[in-house]
């Protein structure tokens, strides 16, 4: 079963056993969070979201339609997803672009994930960076537009390209 702190707005019943849900979340009637996962306070989850098993996502992320996160991701707090490449007030797309955080990627503090792109399993996202781009799997990536420092071992072990400096 669930844990959801009372002030939490969870419209969905399709919410994974142990999965745990803080303080002033929303998530609304069409999401899908799997198991044991960790919804930090003040995160809003839209319909068209599939949480995968084990992921953790940090206080201040708002995951809108299109964004899918594999098993065991973490999301860093104030991480930002967008959607929509061409947003406008009252006006959307036919469909919104689709957003895939692949199994055991993690994506730092601060970080723009901008719609459309797939980041890899076990890839790394650094603080701040912003996400332009399809990531590879073992990659590490971080700056504005982020760019590809090194790789990442299986053991979590960064090394780094000194050509990518």
């Amino acid at each position: 079963m669930a844990q959801i702190h009372p002030s939490a707005e969870v419209q969905s019943d399709k919410i994974g056993n142990g999965t745990t849900i803080w303080q002033f979340c929303v998530i609304l009637k069409n999401a899908t969070i799997g198991e044991n996962c960790n919804i930090n306070c003040q995160v809003f989850i839209e319909n068209d979201v599939i949480i995968g098993n084990n992921v953790t996502i940090k206080s201040g992320v708002q995951v809108w339609d299109g964004v899918v996160l594999e098993d065991n991701v973490f999301i860093g707090p104030n991480v930002t997803f967008t959607n929509d490449l061409i947003p406008r007030s009252k006006r959307y797309p036919t469909a919104f672009l689709k957003t895939l955080v692949k199994k055991g990627a993690s994506v730092g503090a601060n970080a723009t994930i901008v719609a459309g792109n797939t980041i890899g399993e076990n890839a790394l996202i650094g603080a701040g960076s912003v996400v332009t781009r399809d990531i590879p799997a073992n990659t590490v990536w971080f700056g504005n537009p982020a760019k590809q420092k090194g790789i990442i071992d299986e053991n979590g072990k960064i090394i780094y390209d000194k050509n990518n400096d």
